[in-house]
Parts: structure tokens; sequence; C-alpha cells
């Protein structure tokens, strides 16, 4: 199996991974009280937690394999996933919106892969890796606090998820550049650690913005928003950074854009698709009064929830 399969094969099976801790986050959020970023008291916490370990653990090594500009937009396939494992699990019915946006995802993933050209083998300078931690964090930041003087949970989650996103593609930078500094230019472990350190500072604000985005605002949206801005923010500093290049040129750039905007337009279908559902505890709430209907002739016609 070549490199770039190998890179491939494992970024889906870590989109897998990522879909189901999204499911598990998402069903924490519904059913927690408060709002609180980490639910320790909840084994579906620690389950996306171990779920995202996994999935990041086969993207790290992705990573070795495959350029950024290959293993970050294969990480869009996680909401593709998504959405059969939530109707299996959560009952949430697809629709033929919901296949739709799938198939118009899944094809602008094919032409972004199709398009995608040999690395140069570029790594980021070392100069400049202060420098970029910093304004990630300090861009996370900015939109989590944002975030948090938005009153409509949508929005707010969208916001929120757009963080995590961002801190989730520079983790995967830091990622690449620390793996290369490990397998090409043999750095020990002490030269390591700052790397090390930013990665895991930028991979635990993910993780807990993202649950924190699922709040009040259903599956699709925050996770939509993570799977795009995630490749976009990694991918962009790969060419811009990492001399990684998209095939054909200019005209290879433009097919890719085309490709990109396709697979963007899939992710916003499926979002639109569930923004259309009421959420869960709506939904039961709706069907509360009929579930739960007192027998009549045990209480007075006027406490009857259904008189008809």
């Amino acid at each position: 199996m070549s490199a770039l399969a190998l890179a491939v094969l494992l970024s889906l099976v870590s989109a897998v991974c990522y879909a189901g801790a999204a499911i598990a986050q998402e069903r924490v959020a519904a059913t927690s009280p408060g709002g609180g970023y980490a639910p320790l008291r909840r084994a579906g916490w620690w389950g996306a937690v171990a779920l995202t370990c996994l999935g990041a653990g086969l993207h790290v090594v992705a990573l070795a394999y495959g350029p950024l500009s290959l293993v970050q937009p294969l990480g869009a396939l996680t909401i593709v996933f998504a959405l059969p494992m939530a109707a299996l699990f959560a009952r949430r019915p697809v629709g033929a919106a919901g296949r739709r946006g799938a198939l118009l995802a899944t094809a602008g993933l094919a032409g972004l892969l199709s398009l995608t050209g040999t690395p140069h083998g570029d790594t980021l300078a070392p100069a400049e890796r202060p420098l970029l931690a910093a304004v990630a964090l300090a861009a996370v930041a900015l939109a989590a606090l944002t975030a948090r003087r938005l009153r409509h949970p949508g929005a707010r989650g969208v916001l929120l998820a757009a963080a995590a996103g961002t801190a989730f593609g520079m983790a995967s930078v830091f990622t690449k550049a620390v793996a290369e500094d490990f397998t090409e230019h043999g750095a020990r472990v002490p030269a390591l650690l700052p790397g090390l350190g930013a990665i895991a500072v930028l991979a635990s604000a993910g993780m807990l913005l993202s649950q924190s985005s699922y709040r009040g605002a259903g599956l699709a949206a925050p996770l939509a928003t993570v799977t795009v801005v995630n490749p976009v923010v990694a991918a962009a500093v790969g060419v811009a950074e990492l001399g990684e290049v998209f095939r054909y040129g200019a005209t290879g750039a433009l097919l890719a854009a085309a490709a990109g905007a396709l697979a963007a337009t899939g992710v916003v279908t499926l979002t639109v698709q569930d923004a259309k559902r009421p959420a869960d505890g709506q939904a039961d709430a709706l069907r509360l009064p009929h579930a739960r209907r007192p027998e009549r002739g045990l209480v007075p016609a006027a406490a009857d929830p259904d008189p008809h």
C-alpha cells in the first residue's frame, strides 16, 4: 500500500471516530443541565473523549504519510459518516435532503483528492511557530468570548464551533511540524516540547469548545462548521507556509476551489436539513401530552390536556 493510500485509509477511520464522538457530545449537551464545557460526571463525555483521542491518533499517523492539503479535507467526511450513525444510534432520519447533501460533500472531496499534488517536503520554520500559535490562540479566544455574548443558541453554537475548528486545524499544523521534526530531522524530545505543548493546548481548547457548541444548537450546524473550518485553516497554512500545491497549476487551484465549494454546499445542505427539525428534547415535549395523557374520567375535563 502506498503512503498516500495509507493516509487516506487512516483519515477515513479517523473521520468515523470523530463522527461517533460528535454524536456522543451532542447527546451529552442535550441532556446535561447547566453550561459547563466538560461534564466530567457523564460517561458519554468520557466516551466522546476516548473516540476523539483515537481519531486524533489516527489523524497524526495520517499526517505522517500524507500532506495537510490531502488529510485535512478528508476530515469533512465526518459529517457524512455522522448522518447514518445518528440515524442508527440517535433515531435521526436521514431523508432525501440529507442524502443529497452527503452526495455533494463526497463528490467535492473526491474532486479535491484527485487534484492533490505531491508535497514539497517543506516544514514550518521554527521562528514562525510561536507567532503562529499566539495568533491562533488569540483568534480562538476572541471567537469564544464573542460567542458568550450571543443570545441565540444557533449563532452561539456556530461561532463556538468555528473557534473549535480553528483550534483543531492549527493543532494539525503543529502536529505535522512535530512529526516532520522527529521523523525527518531527528529532533530529540526536549526540542519537540514547545510544539507538543501547542498541540495539547489547541486540541484541548477545540474539544471543550466543540462540546459547548452543541448546547442548544443541535448536531449538524456545529459539526458542519467544525468540519469546514478545520480543513480550511490547516490547508491554508499548508499552501501558504509549507509549499503544498494542487495539480495543474492555476487551473488545478480553480478546480480545487470549485470542488471545495461543492463540498461546502453539501455541508450547508446537511446543516439546513437538520435545522428544520425540532431538537430531540423539543420533540419529546411535543409528544409528551399525548404519551402521558390520563384516562378520561380520572380528572376534570378542564384539566385534560387533549379534550378532543
